[in-house]
């Protein structure tokens, strides 16, 4: 079976997480961590870096520290992962659907001026699939009106929009370390900002709260640490990531020539958008033919090949309280890309001859339909 990915876990990661075994520095509180916060830090240009235990927490403590309230509201896109709208919802903020491009799969600042009201607190910007979003302009925007701006950059790992680093715009910026993305910590992420005030608080979010007289309390907070060992592994992959994303990109490009042919029945994700070369942090593809994607990806799957759909839209998601939900046609592109969007295989562990093959089985298999 040719898996959609496998982990790019290195020697010199592993030497790495080994050293920190011997010095024993495996806690959250290990001085790898403050080593690994401060080369993240730098490396996405921002002056505080606040290390926790997955991506969705980093999303979490994010928004729980602008302190939002009821009926105050959160725009979003529709198309990413889940964990957007649950950092949302728990903060009893509303959140607001906006639609993506239909080249891009990202939100833009058109779309997110249709939502914008005198309610409207914040934005939660998300860069999907390797491809920055309208970064700049959806941050001069929010400065311009008074919005917070949350980037979340956990697709984005490396990634520029019109020069500035992704993880550097806005008020804050999350990033997620998962197995599968271009820095991994197994699982981990991170949360990074500018701000003296934000930088304090969250670190007292990821902590319990823990203060100089230890065991008392004044909120009720989290354990949301990353350890040490985590944080060895991270220091180790950060250094590499150039060179992961030049090997993405030559694969990326492999996959571009492959699919030249079938501009009608494949559309493929953008090469380059706003002088942004596409990381591929996935390589995704939207069917032109409708209602075929489940059983496509279960032929695939028969024939050695393991694909994934898209996100599934955020607005049509049953754990939505019935107030919060929309009709179906709402944001038609999110919907397009839910129902008729997949990602093929990506990583070190295929080749192009690989590539070819997993390319011969996808047509194969749309023409048989």
């Amino acid at each position: 079976m040719i898996r959609v990915f496998e982990p790019q876990v290195t020697t010199k990661d592993k030497i790495s997480v080994l050293k920190s075994l011997f010095q024993k520095n495996i806690s959250g509180t290990s001085p790898i961590v403050k080593e690994f916060e401060e080369m993240t830090a730098n490396k996405f240009n921002r002056k505080y870096s606040v290390s926790v235990s997955n991506g969705s927490v980093a999303l979490d403590i994010a928004l729980q520290s602008l302190n939002l309230k009821e009926g105050e509201e959160v725009i979003l896109p529709s198309h990413t992962i889940i964990s957007c709208l649950s950092a949302v919802v728990r903060t009893k903020a509303t959140p607001i659907f906006c639609d993506v491009d239909d080249q891009t799969w990202n939100m833009t600042l058109s779309e997110v001026k249709k939502h914008v009201t005198k309610n409207t607190k914040a934005i939660l910007m998300v860069h999907i699939f390797g491809l920055p979003s309208e970064a700049k302009q959806i941050d001069k925007f929010c400065k311009e009106n008074g919005i917070y701006l949350i980037e979340d950059a956990a697709e984005a790992h490396g990634q520029q929009q019109m020069g500035q680093l992704c993880g550097s715009f806005g008020d804050i910026s999350t990033f997620s370390f998962y197995a599968n993305k271009h820095v991994t910590t197994g699982e981990g992420g991170l949360v990074v900002t500018d701000s003296t005030e934000t930088y304090k608080k969250l670190v007292q979010m990821r902590n319990l709260d823990f203060t100089k007289e230890r065991f008392k309390h004044e909120n009720f907070y989290w354990n949301y640490r990353l350890s040490g060992l985590q944080a060895s592994l991270g220091i180790s992959q950060l250094k590499n990531l150039d060179n992961v994303i030049k090997k993405k990109r030559i694969q990326g490009n492999i996959y571009q020539e492959l699919l030249l042919d079938y501009s009608d029945i494949i559309q493929p994700p953008l090469d380059t958008f706003s002088n942004s070369d596409n990381h591929y942090w996935v390589f995704g593809i939207v069917l032109r033919k409708k209602n075929i994607r489940n059983e496509l990806i279960e032929k695939m799957y028969s024939d050695g090949v393991e694909t994934r759909p898209f996100f599934w839209p955020l607005h049509l998601q049953n754990a939505l309280p019935d107030k919060l939900k929309m009709e179906k046609g709402s944001l038609p592109v999110s919907e397009n890309l839910g129902e008729n969007g997949l990602y093929l295989p990506l990583g070190e562990h295929i080749n192009k001859k690989i590539q070819k093959n997993i390319i011969s089985k996808l047509i194969n298999n749309i023409e048989s339909f």
